[in-house]
């Protein structure tokens, strides 16, 4: 079982504009709490060991916001490395084998996302395990959703489920890859390929806060939840 999450948070989050102009995405509260704050709950819940954070637009406040948690931080300069290449270079912390990650920038109720991940993981079959939200439950999702499943769980692409921003994933084919600064998904086309991408619903509610209009959204739903 994976003993490492990364949680990413480096992005600029010009989604996120004005509210990410003098703040970085991960600091912006919802419900009471900032986004990376509802990450690392779920991490440290989930009884993850080792959590990094990696870092690089207003990088110093994410570190100022952590300095006295055990989080360690993986700052991305000069140049930020989009997923891929970020989880590469974060991996001398991160140690061997594989990693969750999760994203920074929604919000869920329900089963702890990391705890049903590993419950179904399966590193025999699996490459990696992504967390797939129904497109109907996706909320604040406007596209047509990324993945089909099979029977079986294995994927495909196509219109259906959302990623959720949550996965298992086995690293080794990271080195692979020569570009310095590269998305996860020239990862999963690779696993797609040998028929090793895996995905699983999520048991409960999530919402993208991705937009200044998700927050509202997202506290709502955390709201209804709390009823």
């Amino acid at each position: 079982m994976p003993d490492a999450v990364m949680l990413f948070a480096a992005g600029f989050g010009t989604r996120m504009a004005p509210l990410t102009a003098d703040r970085p995405k991960p600091l912006i509260p919802v419900g009471g709490k900032p986004l990376l704050d509802h990450a690392l709950g779920i991490a440290q819940s989930a009884g993850v060991g080792r959590i990094v954070v990696n870092t690089h637009y207003l990088g110093e406040q994410i570190a100022t916001h952590l300095a006295e948690s055990a989080v360690t931080l993986s700052p991305e300069t000069p140049d930020i490395l989009d997923t891929g290449g970020g989880l590469r270079h974060a991996l001398p912390l991160l140690g061997a084998g594989p990693v969750f990650t999760l994203n920074t920038d929604a919000v869920w109720t329900g089963e702890n996302p990391l705890t049903r991940l590993a419950r179904a993981w399966d590193p025999a079959r699996m490459d990696a395990l992504l967390l797939l939200i129904p497109r109907e439950a996706a909320l604040g999702h406007a596209g047509m959703g990324d993945f089909m499943p099979n029977p079986d769980g294995r994927l495909k692409r196509g219109p259906g489920a959302v990623y959720s921003g949550a996965q298992i994933l086995k690293t080794g084919g990271l080195t692979e890859i020569p570009e310095q600064v590269f998305s996860l998904n020239r990862l999963w086309n690779r696993m797609l390929e040998r028929g090793r991408l895996f995905g699983v619903l999520h048991r409960g509610g999530w919402c993208d806060v991705g937009t200044p209009e998700g927050i509202p959204r997202a506290e709502a739903m955390l709201e209804a939840d709390d009823v």
